[in-house]
């Protein structure tokens, strides 16, 4: 089965989350940290890396220059061994972030490699890292009209390294299936997708349909409305 890691900065979510034989790692980024309101980020991720409890969880670096990039990517990673630093796939320069990748993969620090989104960041990140994850978002791919499914399925097969690939921006609880049936080795959840996959997974679409038609019978008495 695929790894399910759970996606957010909500703390209470995420113990929840370590609960779950489902859930096998996290992941956040800054935004999602500050929209929770938090303002301390190296204290919010410590607190997350103790309800992680060992198992996986990615932070990332947001600096644009490669020096500071760096800093901070080490500076992260020294706060634990299940720790996977996020490193954007380029700057926003447009410049490959492979030759830091290099640096701090020979160094034995885990990347997560982020927003990745064609086939050749794929194989020219692949060859940079020893070990790692490869996060390619298959959601905003899709938002284009392009299927994600073909670089999901090239990707899992472009590299010898023990390199995962990531299905990043899930959707929808099908995301899951078609990541598994790609081989991808971890997808990533918003605790509310969690909840839809375990409450609809294998439902009966018969009585899927009878509880829409309920559904939509109910809101329309609530309506009120009169003909």
């Amino acid at each position: 089965m695929i790894d399910i890691y759970l996606d957010g900065a909500d703390l209470n979510a995420m113990r929840e989350g370590r609960k779950n034989a489902l859930v096998k790692g996290f992941t956040t980024n800054p935004a999602l940290i500050k929209a929770a309101g938090v303002t301390d980020y190296e204290s919010f991720c410590k607190e997350a890396l103790e309800i992680a409890d060992g198992l996986p969880i990615s932070f990332e670096v947001f600096s644009d220059e490669w020096d500071e990039m760096e800093r901070q990517a080490r500076k992260i990673a020294s706060w634990g061994s299940n720790v996977n630093v996020k490193i954007p796939v380029t700057n926003t320069k447009g410049e490959s972030a492979a030759p830091l990748i290099r640096r701090l993969s020979d160094d034995g620090i885990l990347c997560n490699v982020t927003a990745v989104f064609t086939e050749e960041q794929v194989t020219e990140i692949s060859k940079a890292m020893k070990d790692g994850i490869i996060s390619i978002f298959a959601g905003r791919i899709a938002d284009t009209g392009e299927d994600p499914e073909w670089i999901i399925a090239n990707a899992v097969v472009d590299t010898d390294r023990p390199i995962k690939i990531l299905w990043a921006s899930c959707r929808e609880v099908l995301n899951i299936r078609q990541a598994y049936s790609m081989g991808c080795h971890i997808i990533t959840v918003t605790p509310d997708l969690l909840k839809k996959y375990e409450s609809l997974k294998g439902k009966d679409l018969t009585e899927y349909s009878l509880d829409t038609v309920k559904l939509f019978y109910n809101d329309a008495q609530k309506a009120g409305f009169i003909l």
